[in-house]
């Protein structure tokens, strides 16, 4: 079926492709030649921001609740990462959407090569961050708050929630202590939906996105080694602050273990 863009997506793909223009053309290049390149990266620009928007609509993910704000957010950050060679499996991102409430199923793992929305989980967020909406964000040590951010998956390991996933925080500042904090994806059985009709929340973590216990491994095996993980919210600190939705790009390159 042939894809009809709405108003909004027609205005929002104007809306970047100015900005993209302005930044590109008007840097005052020094020949045709480079003129021509500025034009081609115009398009593909402006053809990645639609292939996107296509997909985002195509998986249903406002159905789902998803914020196409944390979608958009995520695979522009994705598209960064990628160029600065931090990912190694680019196909796989994934998203926990804090804006909802831990009632929701604010975990989305997207295969964007086939167009999969793979898996939509529970995730849990930090105890110090809120009861049923994490409203506080925190990148300090026994602050026992969710970081918010772009992190890269790491190595897999067993540890005292079993089977696990290691996380490297990509933004200083914001969540580049992840590491020294312990902050992994584990299984927990307070991620589970009869909470969520019991007391109207999940439990919560120390400030690691732990998920069910039924599909902590399934999820775990799809996204680690090298994968994008985006923890959003529209958190004002966190955009005024981040600098991978800015450019020039900084990132992380310590070099503790993941």
């Amino acid at each position: 079926m042939r894809y009809k863009f709405t108003r909004f997506k027609a205005v929002s793909l104007i809306t970047i492709a100015s900005a993209i223009s302005f930044s590109c053309l008007y840097a005052i290049p020094s020949s045709r030649k480079e003129v021509k390149h500025n034009l081609v990266s115009v398009a593909e620009k402006i053809n990645r921001a639609e292939k996107n928007i296509h997909l985002y609509d195509s998986l249903n993910l406002d159905s789902l609740s998803l914020s196409k704000e944390a979608f958009l957010y995520a695979v522009h950050g994705l598209d960064s990462l990628r160029a600065a060679g931090v990912v190694k499996n680019d196909s796989i991102i994934s998203i926990a959407d804090y804006s909802l409430s831990s009632c929701k199923k604010r975990l989305f793992v997207i295969n964007l090569s086939t167009g999969e929305l793979l898996f939509n989980s529970l995730v849990s967020h930090g105890r110090n961050s809120g009861k049923e909406i994490a409203t506080r964000f925190s990148n300090k040590l026994n602050s026992f708050e969710t970081s918010l951010g772009f992190y890269v998956t790491g190595d897999t390991y067993k540890g005292e929630h079993g089977y696990s996933l290691r996380l490297q925080g990509l933004e200083k500042g914001i969540n580049d202590n992840a590491f020294n904090r312990g902050i992994v994806m584990h299984s927990a059985s307070y991620v589970n939906e009869s909470l969520v009709r019991s007391q109207g929340y999940i439990g919560r973590s120390l400030g690691c996105p732990a998920v069910p216990e039924s599909l902590h491994k399934a999820i775990i095996q799809t996204i680690k080694g090298g994968s994008c993980f985006f923890a959003y919210s529209p958190d004002k600190k966190y955009i005024a602050h981040t600098k991978m939705l800015k450019s020039p790009f900084e990132f992380v390159t310590a070099d503790s273990p993941v």
